[in-house]
């Protein structure tokens, strides 16, 4: 057995014997607790660690769902599992709420909210006459599988640990998936996402929802295994402690959050017991060692624990190609002589700062035009204007026809546009491959913004294969297809920009814009992008390209549009650009 499946396969096998060994009652209760802390940590690797949204108010909704399946077990004698159903349904419907909310704040904002309305559920549940306030619930049945109840520690130390490993298996299927490489690219900026086609938004609170329903499956499995609930263990102290298990464990990372509640975990109980004995007082002072162990850790290992023990148990490395699979369907290109873009006296102004002036050109099919200018020209807020980054202050920006000016970006993109951006975005962890199949985000077989359940399940692998196919078959294209594999951020910026081209190449765009794709390009990799430019004008694509090179764009462009302090001062052939004495004067400042 090779070294690294050697640990997780001694875990299991301890893992599936303890119960049938004489081992103590304690330990037993430990490890029920390490797995209904580990399944809120779950959420929060997803919800912070992935999505990048920070919550404190996660100990509530393991509230909603430990209280709702103990009043309806108590008040109304109905079976555990139809508990687990409504407490599913009323987080569900709160965490939509909540999130649809709270998620459109961003900076401290939304951390801040999170504690509010987490301390909000926790009063609730205090003053509340029907949950017979802080003295809590007591006397919850167990729940029974097939005739079985599970009364005991030992009963339920297997049904704790499978929902455990199902949580981790559907997070891994999620995170591998169309919708998952959304979420993920969320940490990456919002304006990438939305540029590929990612409702944002949605994203989020799929995110956030996902986070709460683990929260509301450990509720109700603590419900059931203490009898018991009150307020106390769904309070802000409880939210930021799973927060600290996440953290330690490795916020980015699944298994980190099975890591940092088995820590904290254990930690926390030697702490509680050992530091009254040494301190000669009782109190919460377990806290303070938890405190200075999180600046410890963010000073010395800010990605967590987890990375730590994948160095000495490294995963598989994935090779090859992905598997052969049908091709995607392709939108129509537009005949030759179509106006592909039309600007139209485009305005953009910020205040009294006027960034572009009335500006106008057009872009035909199966063309390379340049935007060119000196530094401040506005050159990218236009590209922005015409990708739905920016809203028009006025003017229009018609394509194939169309007025494009109010739609957003992912909208945008589903017309046939595709960008990249002057600033290199790309999502560092995420390997090569998995970059540019975001950008086929609007070319999978469920809708956008579904599919969610098809990817836990994985129900989706054709449309999986497909969408790999795809980013395999563009990275191939640019001359890229060697570093499929490959951790986006070890690239060289140059090899980047190329990898955002393969990436906007997966939107089967008509239109390509190119916000300074040859900024830090060898000499022989930019006549290799040049010739691929070259060969995409000839299979009909139009290209509108910002670039400061000017051998580049000289050598390449049908048609320049030179810009100068927000207004458009010159266009025409590149032959003709060079000699304009406007030209001359914005980039030499003046002409003999």
């Amino acid at each position: 057995m090779k070294r690294r499946h050697l640990l997780p396969a001694a875990l299991l096998v301890l893992g599936l014997l303890l119960p049938l060994l004489p081992t103590p009652e304690y330990w037993i209760s430990l490890l029920n607790y390490i797995g209904l802390y580990a399944l809120v940590a779950l959420g929060l690797v997803l919800l912070t660690g992935v999505a990048g949204l920070t919550s404190f108010g996660q100990a509530a909704f393991v509230g909603l769902g430990a209280y709702s399946t103990a009043y309806l077990s108590l008040t109304y004698g109905l079976s555990p599992w139809l508990g687990l159903a409504a407490g599913l349904a009323l987080t569900l419907a709160s965490a939509w709420l909540i999130g649809a909310v709270t998620l459109r704040m961003s900076g401290h904002y939304l951390p801040l909210a999170t504690i509010a309305w987490g301390i909000s559920l926790y009063f609730l549940f205090g003053n509340l006459e029907m949950l017979n306030k802080y003295d809590g619930l007591s006397g919850i049945p167990p729940i029974s599988i097939a005739g079985f109840e599970l009364a005991s520690g030992r009963s339920i130390y297997y049904l704790i640990w499978f929902v455990v490993l199902a949580s981790v298996l559907a997070l891994h299927n999620l995170l591998d998936s169309r919708p998952g490489r959304a979420i993920r690219a969320l940490k990456g900026g919002g304006m990438m996402a939305e540029a590929m086609g990612v409702d944002t938004r949605h994203a989020k609170v799929v995110a956030f929802v996902m986070s709460a329903l683990l929260a509301c499956l450990s509720g109700w499995l603590y419900a059931h295994f203490q009898r018991t609930v009150n307020p106390s263990p769904f309070g802000l102290n409880y939210g930021i402690e799973y927060l600290f298990m996440a953290v330690i464990g490795g916020v980015g990372h699944i298994w980190g959050a099975l890591l940092g509640a088995a820590l904290l975990t254990v930690l926390k109980d030697v702490l509680q017991g050992l530091l009254p004995r040494l301190l000669g007082s009782s109190g919460n002072y377990e806290l303070i060692v938890f405190g200075a162990l999180m600046v410890a850790l963010l000073q010395y290992a800010p990605n967590g624990l987890w990375p730590w023990v994948r160095r000495v148990f490294p995963p598989p490395a994935r090779r090859g190609p992905p598997p052969e699979a049908e091709p995607l369907r392709t939108g129509g290109k537009p005949a030759a002589g179509e106006k592909v873009l039309e600007v139209k006296a485009a305005r953009k102004q910020f205040g009294g700062l006027v960034a572009v002036n009335d500006v106008s050109f057009e872009v035909g099919a199966g063309e390379i035009v340049g935007l060119i200018g000196p530094n401040g020209a506005g050159k990218s807020t236009t590209f922005n204007l015409v990708t739905g980054v920016l809203p028009l202050s006025a003017g229009d920006v018609r394509y194939r026809g169309e007025s494009i000016a109010r739609l957003p970006s992912r909208e945008i993109v589903l017309r046939g546009i595709a960008r990249t951006f002057q600033h290199v975005q790309l999502l560092p962890a995420m390997s090569v491959l998995e970059n540019v199949a975001l950008g086929a985000h609007l070319r999978g077989e469920y809708h956008p913004r579904g599919g969610i359940l098809a990817s836990v399940l994985r129900l989706n692998r054709r449309e999986e294969a497909r969408l790999l196919h795809e980013a395999a078959r563009q990275l191939h294209r640019v001359g890229l297809g060697e570093f499929l594999h490959v951790e986006a951020g070890s690239l060289a910026l140059g090899q980047q920009r190329i990898v955002e081209i393969a990436r906007a190449l997966c939107c089967d765009p008509a239109l390509l814009l190119l916000d300074e794709p040859a900024a830090g390009l060898r000499l022989q990799e930019k006549q290799a992008l040049a010739g691929l430019l070259r060969q995409l004008r000839a299979d009909g694509m139009s290209i509108l390209i910002v670039e400061h090179d000017m051998d580049f764009v000289m050598n390449l462009t049908d048609r320049l549009v030179v810009m100068e302090f927000g207004t458009r001062i010159a266009e025409g052939r590149p032959e003709a650009i060079q000699k304009d004495p406007a030209v001359l004067e914005a980039y030499l400042g003046g002409v003999d």
